[in-house]
């Protein structure tokens, strides 16, 4: 089976109740949210979808969940190996597989968990090609937690090379290094796919398959949009590169409870609990309330100026 990704990515949220179970009817609007968004690819169980905390049997779930919610109306990859020994790791990886996802995504610092290099890398990566079904597209994350794993030129070679894998999230959050990498798969199938707001539409002009940051859990349809017309110089274009990077820096308040907060603006979630973050951002970010205003109206001006377009 083959998979191609070519437009915005959302790194998939995880509702849950207020007493701490995973909201599936919660899970089912937004993955209509996303759709009717323009997202192209959904990624479930990922740092956003809180997968450090979540048990096996949750990650599981999630994935078989967004894909009965999704109804094959665009594919679903999911990531959620998060131990550091390779044996539970590989459970992990099976387990995901089983899903039936489109793609199944392995953490670039899980595959390298003491940070010891290219050998170990290379055979936590052979271990696991040897021990996950042949015809199962991969693909890379360089996941933050527990702790940013960028790819050497080497490594992503190395992994070109099999011809297993699809996609990479990119989490370089520079310019030249995605610029070198599209360059490196130019001609391929294979994504780069950025996930910094700053450089989004840089990046896109630079190769970037898409987007895959944390606002497209905001507004994914101005992401959507941009990447569809990232060639042409125009004053819309230019302002809403902007904007999108100015209101991406509010991913330290809180981040994912302050996109939750959002979604229950909008009726998606009937709870904004977290299992990373167990604060308000309301009360502890001076003028959160306010700056998610702020980003409210700053996207329905721009969806204004879009359809005027």
């Amino acid at each position: 089976m083959k998979i191609e990704i070519d437009g915005l990515v959302p790194v998939m949220l995880t509702p849950f109740t207020a007493t701490d179970s995973i909201d599936q009817d919660g899970l089912a609007r937004l993955t209509d949210w996303y759709i009717e968004g323009g997202a192209q690819t959904l990624f479930a169980v990922c740092q956003s979808s809180e997968m450090q905390k979540l048990q096996l049997d949750e990650r599981v779930m999630l994935a078989r969940r967004t894909l009965e919610y999704a109804h094959g109306r665009l594919p679903v990859i999911a990531s959620g190996h998060i131990s550091e020994a390779l044996d539970d790791q590989l459970t992990e990886l099976k387990a995901m597989a089983e899903t039936g996802v489109d793609a199944l995504v392995l953490v670039t610092n899980r595959l390298d968990p003491n940070n010891a290099g290219f050998e170990a890398f290379r055979n936590a990566l052979e271990a696991i090609l040897q021990a996950l079904p042949d015809d199962l597209p991969l693909g890379l994350y360089e996941c933050p937690a527990p702790y940013r794993r960028l790819l050497s030129d080497d490594e992503l070679k190395l992994c070109l090379d099999t011809g297993r894998f699809a996609v990479l999230k990119d989490v370089s959050c520079d310019l030249p290094t995605v610029a070198r990498r599209a360059a490196m798969t130019a001609g391929t199938s294979f994504a780069i796919v950025n996930a910094n707001a700053a450089i989004a539409l840089a990046a896109m002009r630079a190769g970037s398959r898409g987007f895959g940051g944390v606002f497209g859990n905001f507004h994914p349809d101005l992401y959507a949009w941009l990447y569809e017309h990232k060639d042409e110089d125009t004053e819309l274009v230019r302002d809403l590169a902007v904007f999108l990077a100015l209101a991406g820096m509010a991913e330290g308040m809180g981040y994912p409870k302050l996109a939750k907060l959002w979604h229950l603006r909008m009726g998606t979630f009937a709870s904004a609990h977290s299992r990373v973050v167990d604060y308000d951002p309301l009360e502890r970010h001076w003028a959160a309330a306010d700056l998610l205003d702020h980003i409210e109206r700053g996207t329905e001006r721009f969806r204004s100026r879009i359809a005027a377009a």
